[in-house]
């Protein structure tokens, strides 16, 4: 079987992920470049008996050495790992989508032209002649909507033309262009044929007119002192990326003569835009779409959530029914206190991840998620974010896992690092149902004082995380947010967003329940006691290191209550239930699992056993804790850095002992 290797390359927008994953289904797997916190993107597909490698290579404007993105995109086309370059472009916005187009002209690779979001532009009304496109650029041109594999049969047929042929863009019209550009001649007669493999005399000129710094590097070990010297004197007289530009987009436009017409007016801005893009109303209207689509995220995660409980039922007939055929305690305490209520609590966090990656995937197809970006853009740049990045964070304030599966959506694997980090300060739904309770029992109506302290604490921690992490990261380069234009609205292609949808969530699902199970299963046999009437071993440790824990303002119990809390934070006031009045450590780990079992008199029990500065330690620990085992496994699975992961969950384990010792001292100097 013969192998070829297709690189897609796009603008962000283009819908090369739809294509990708169209193509690839579950045969794909994504890390990061070498060196680079860029995603990497790979997968494979069979046709005709021909095996093809696909690459999908960083969304970028162009091929400018403007970031690690360009760089590494056009190096590895450059390279000669690419058999062919398929290049997408959204025919509802040709004249900017082709700008790509017009900057890789010159790359010496075969390649074929995907006009993309053909449903779009039909809806606009626009005509394209794809064969008068065609023949202006010598290589094979197709029209189709990504999103509905029915129109796929055109792309294979151009793909196997490319691949066979090795058509290349005829750039003739494009060099004419260039001609006329005040420095290129006189550039193009200094630079020789062939200098750098991959690379036509065209482009290099092109891009020493726009002073591309890895160009001009290539340059420095290619070539004589004396002819860098005469083209640094040429730069000198030009106006550089101004005019190369220009002649891009007039070639753009000769390319597109009588080739696209439109058969009614368009409105480049509807009454969403006005909304969204308003000084007074723009930031409210987001956070309240994006609140509301939380909500209704709970609709398509109901069934999975149920799937979960009925998991969770399972475990007292299973028990029985283990006990009855003499299955050995320790056995059936696995099975049912670790597998199954490990899988029960998967598949309710699983919901809610359905539901939030259905909801905002269509608010992403349908084109809300640009205006969402583009609204907290410039706020989200502040912190070396993008505008994409103020949805997790919001979505946090629900479910943490829900918000590190939103940041799939960005396309900077450093910003989505970044992101992740910072939405984990963010306390979720689990630590308000616990914070609110402990908060009022302790401090009864000064209890606001503490919710409005953990909020500002949140946002302390979170500019502190950014210049911590964001350092690393994020270039100072890329610290100020997104180019982009809004894209036009247009219809779902419900097939295509369900098996997105669908492999995302069997994909998360593989990833978590690995991690969970590892975890939980660790914690449950450090639990356990092996020897009746024996103390576990996490008992012993609590007890021993109990002058320690108390630098931090935690009695033992509280400590492993805090500890516990990285599993659920659901299960602290459980666990705490069960050690306070001598109940079974095990026991505890199962409450920390199911949020239950809570003392009849828990609020007198803690009240007897616990201070006012103890509670107050005890709050911020939990609240700024690893949120979670299944967000920790949600965090890697969009990472895909196990360094990273376990970098982010040791700052947050350690930075919520150090705010559990301030808070305890200042409760000290209060009480």
């Amino acid at each position: 079987m013969s192998t070829a290797t297709i690189a897609l390359l796009g603008q962000p927008n283009s819908g090369k992920s739809t294509l990708f994953n169209a193509l690839t289904g579950l045969h794909q797997h994504v890390g990061n470049w070498p060196g680079k916190t860029v995603e990497k993107k790979e997968g494979s597909f069979s046709y005709n008996g021909r095996e093809y490698g696909l690459a999908d290579l960083p969304g970028s404007y162009s091929l400018s050495a403007n970031s690690d993105e360009e760089v590494i995109t056009r190096d590895f086309i450059a390279s000669g790992k690419a058999d062919v370059v398929c290049i997408l472009a959204d025919s509802s916005q040709l004249e900017r989508s082709l700008f790509m187009t017009a900057d890789y002209a010159g790359i010496s690779v075969p390649c074929f032209l995907v006009l993309n979001m053909a449903d779009v532009s039909r809806e606009q009304g626009k005509q394209i002649d794809v064969k008068t496109i065609e023949e202006k650029l010598g290589v094979p041109v197709i029209l189709i909507s990504a999103n509905d594999k029915k129109e796929y049969e055109p792309f294979y047929e151009a793909l196997e033309k490319a691949v066979e042929k090795k058509t290349m863009l005829n750039v003739s019209s494009l060099e004419n262009t260039y001609e006329k550009i005040n420095g290129y001649s006189e550039i193009k007669n200094i630079i020789p044929d062939n200098l750098i493999p991959g690379y036509s005399t065209m482009w290099l000129d092109v891009k020493t007119l726009e002073n591309d710094p890895v160009v001009m590097e290539k340059l420095k070990s290619a070539m004589d002192k004396d002819a860098l010297a005469k083209i640094e004197e040429v730069k000198r007289n030009a106006k550089g990326a101004i005019e190369t530009g220009g002649a891009k987009f007039a070639w753009i436009d000769d390319v597109l003569k009588d080739a696209v017409s439109d058969s009614k007016d368009t409105m480049t801005l509807g009454k969403l835009d006005r909304l969204f893009t308003s000084k007074v109303w723009g930031k409210p209207a987001v956070v309240l779409t994006i609140l509301l689509g939380l909500i209704l995220s709970f609709i398509p995660a109901l069934p999975l959530m149920g799937i979960g409980m009925v998991v969770s039922a399972l475990k007292a007939p299973v028990g029985d029914l283990l006990t009855t055929v003499g299955c050995p305690e320790f056995i059936t305490a696995i099975l049912c206190n670790v597998v199954i209520q490990s899988f029960s609590f998967i598949f309710q966090m699983l919901g809610f991840v359905f539901g939030v990656t259905l909801v905002f995937g269509l608010l992403e197809e349908v084109g809300v998620m640009a205006r969402i970006s583009y609204v907290f853009d410039n706020t989200m740049g502040k912190l070396g974010l993008q505008g994409k990045s103020v949805m997790p964070f919001l979505v946090s304030f629900g479910c943490t896992m829900g918000g590190a599966a939103g940041t799939r959506v960005i396309d900077n694997w450093g910003q989505k690092v970044l992101t992740i980090a910072l939405a984990w300060a963010v306390p979720c739904g689990a630590a308000w149902a616990v914070v609110p309770m402990l908060s009022t029992l302790f401090f009864g109506s000064y209890a606001v004082v503490v919710i409005v302290a953990i909020l500002f604490t949140m946002l302390l921690h979170m500019w502190i995380t950014a210049k911590i992490f964001g350092r690393h990261l994020v270039k100072k380069e890329d610290r100020y947010g997104m180019i982009m234009e809004l894209p036009p609205y247009h219809k779902p292609k419900w097939g295509a967003l369900l098996r997105y949808v669908l492999g995302r969530t069997k994909d998360t699902f593989i990833r978590v329940s690995k991690v969970v199970l590892l975890v939980c299963g660790v914690f449950w046999v450090l639990s356990y006691s092996f020897v009746p009437g024996s103390d576990p071993i996490l008992y012993t440790i609590g007890e021993a290191i109990e002058p320690v824990t108390k630098i931090f303002g935690l009695k033992w119990q509280l400590f492993m209550a805090f500890i516990v809390s990285s599993i659920g934070k659901e299960g602290a006031l459980g666990v705490i239930s069960a050690l306070f009045n001598g109940g079974n450590f095990s026991g505890a780990f199962y409450d920390a699992m199911s949020g239950g079992a809570l003392a009849s008199d828990l609020n007198d029990t803690l009240l007897a056993n616990v201070t006012k500065p103890e509670a107050l330690a005890f709050i911020f620990a939990i609240t700024f804790n690893m949120p979670c085992v299944v967000a920790l496994a949600a965090t890697y699975q969009e990472v895909h850095s196990v360094k990273w992961t376990a970098r982010i969950a040791i700052y947050y384990t350690v930075g919520a002992m150090i705010l559990s010792m301030i808070a305890y001292h200042i409760g000290l100097l209060i009480w």
